[in-house]
């Protein structure tokens, strides 16, 4: 033993000396010395993947390493289909932090929000346990049909708060386009949850079908998309904007800039006329700010919403042999103007990075339109009418639109965290579907048509009493309408398709109602013109 402690020695002091001593052989001799001379036994993979992450940790917040099972796990979401609870989510700090629900997904369903953080899953505490990535999924995937008990830690108004869902699972369709339909004889909506390998295929043929029904300009809504493939995006501005546009361009410190052109699947773009407005809030990243960022830069459309996540880093993948991956960020997004799209961040500092939404929910910016701080030194022109727009993280809206919150109350968040207002929507379903199809045999029909009683209301606070929800009147009339809305579009999907549930919501929500303003009156031209 001593023999093999003095041989390492001198092998490290000799390294020491030598000119050719780098840090990668440091590290090396550490793991040798450790495998070698510590008092217990060790698993040198594990050793390993820990030197890894913690080296990773010190730098960016989306810098990352998988193991095998982890990378093939987080792949799925984008190329494949899975049985399971429909999330997409990071560990921060040992904590399953939801990036997104998937568009139709059981969690979406009971009320589970983007920002949301999984502590429990069942019995088991997953928090702060150092717990696997393929452990936790392990827990939450299983058989369609089955339940799975999760409790949440949500922070609202800055104060945290856990709620228990109770979420049934079932098989996550890995769709990008969740709805696509006219909103009047015109006007087209289409909304992507997601940015994945048959996104433009999807889109196309969603443009295609909306002109053939004599649509002219289109309500893109990308809120709370969190991204995906550049190459999607770059491909949906492809038939968005004049043939050859700067789409997005990369740089780095050891990656050269690097120019990304749009151009359209056919000789031309899909949509090279006609108004454009892009839908966006806090919860859209990556490839969503590159297509809005474009959008905006060369003049094409209108931005209507909040200022997007932020998320402008490049992550290269650096794949092992046993599977397993590094995600290493090389470069930074810039729009076709020169903004970066990254928000700002202190690197090692991950909890602050996470936390980046919850502070601007406080400071009053997902609210108030004055509560925003544009930087002057940040402000640049677009490119073709010269209007002055800003950088610093994120892509800041052209029409602001906060949040309402006043409807979302405890009782709502309660009902929707059991999943019961989806249960009753089943049991509806289930009860009146000839009834309700020979009555609205559309979708429009029943949009238009179909509203929600107040003895349904009634039979769905009833179910929550049994289930051990205190009623509250007070908060149940002022959630009233958030109720009946959910409820109404939960039945529609279930009767019609997915695109009836967005018909319904849209009827309600400020931020599509100010997008098909803009879109229908002169506002649109206003600001799309240059500065006097």
């Amino acid at each position: 033993m001593k023999k093999i402690f003095y041989v390492i020695i001198a092998l490290l002091a000799a390294a020491a000396s030598a000119q050719q001593f780098l840090p990668a052989h440091k590290l090396q001799y550490a793991e040798q010395a450790i495998s070698k001379l510590y008092v217990d036994s060790v698993d040198q993979d594990k050793l390993v993947e820990e030197a890894i992450k913690g080296m990773l940790k010190s730098l960016d917040p989306h810098s990352s390493y998988s193991n095998a099972k982890e990378t093939k796990d987080l792949n799925e979401p984008l190329e494949g289909s899975f049985s399971g609870i429909g999330i997409s989510f990071n560990m921060s700090t040992d904590t399953l932090y939801i990036i997104e629900t998937i568009g139709g997904g059981p969690s979406e369903r009971v009320g589970i929000l983007p920002g949301d953080r999984i502590i429990k899953v069942n019995d088991t505490v997953i928090a702060g346990v150092k717990m696997l990535n393929s452990d936790i999924m392990r827990r939450l995937r299983g058989p369609k049909g089955t339940d799975v008990d999760v409790t949440v830690l949500r922070y609202e108004s800055g104060k945290p708060d856990t709620i228990d869902f109770r979420i049934t699972r079932d098989d996550i369709p890995i769709f990008s386009v969740d709805a696509a339909y006219l909103v009047d004889p015109k006007v087209g909506y289409i909304r992507l949850n997601k940015f994945g390998g048959e996104t433009h295929k999807e889109f196309a043929e969603a443009v295609k079908k909306l002109k053939k029904e004599g649509m002219k300009d289109l309500i893109l809504d990308l809120s709370d998309n969190g991204g995906g493939y550049l190459k999607a995006s770059v491909d949906i501005l492809g038939e968005l904007l004049p043939s050859g546009s700067v789409a997005v361009f990369t740089e780095g410190t050891n990656s050269p800039k690097y120019d990304y052109f749009a151009f359209p699947s056919d000789k031309n773009p899909l949509l090279a006329d006609g108004k454009i407005v892009v839908m966006m809030n806090q919860f859209s990243a990556s490839a969503s700010e590159i297509t809005a960022g474009a959008i905006q830069d060369w003049d094409r459309g209108v931005v209507v919403g909040r200022r997007s996540f932020g998320k402008g880093l490049v992550q290269r993948p650096v794949p092992f042999p046993d599977g397993s991956m590094m995600r290493l960020t090389v470069a930074h997004y810039y729009t076709p103007t020169g903004r970066d799209i990254q928000k700002p961040y202190v690197k090692g500092n991950a909890d602050a990075y996470a936390h980046d939404i919850i502070d601007r929910f406080n400071s009053g910016e997902l609210m108030h339109a004055d509560s925003i701080k544009y930087i002057d030194s940040l402000k640049v022109n677009t490119l073709r009418l010269k209007r002055p727009i800003y950088g610093g993280g994120g892509i800041s809206p052209d029409i602001f639109v906060g949040i309402d919150t006043t409807e979302n109350t405890k009782y709502y968040r309660q009902v929707m965290a059991k999943g019961l207002i989806n249960r009753y929507a089943i049991k509806t379903v289930d009860k009146d579907r000839k009834e309700i199809l020979a009555k609205y045999p559309t979708d429009s029909d029943f949009v238009k048509g179909y509203s929600i009683s107040d003895s349904q209301l009634q039979e769905l606070y009833d179910i929550a009493t049994a289930e051990g929800i205190e009623f509250n009147a007070e908060e149940a009339n002022v959630s009233k309408p958030l109720f009946s809305m959910v409820l109404k579009g939960l039945i529609g999907r279930d009767i019609y398709e997915s695109a009836t549930y967005f018909k319904v919501y849209n009827e309600r929500d400020p931020m599509f109602k100010k997008a098909l303003e803009v879109i229908k009156s002169g506002e649109y031209s206003k600001i799309l013109q240059s500065p006097k």
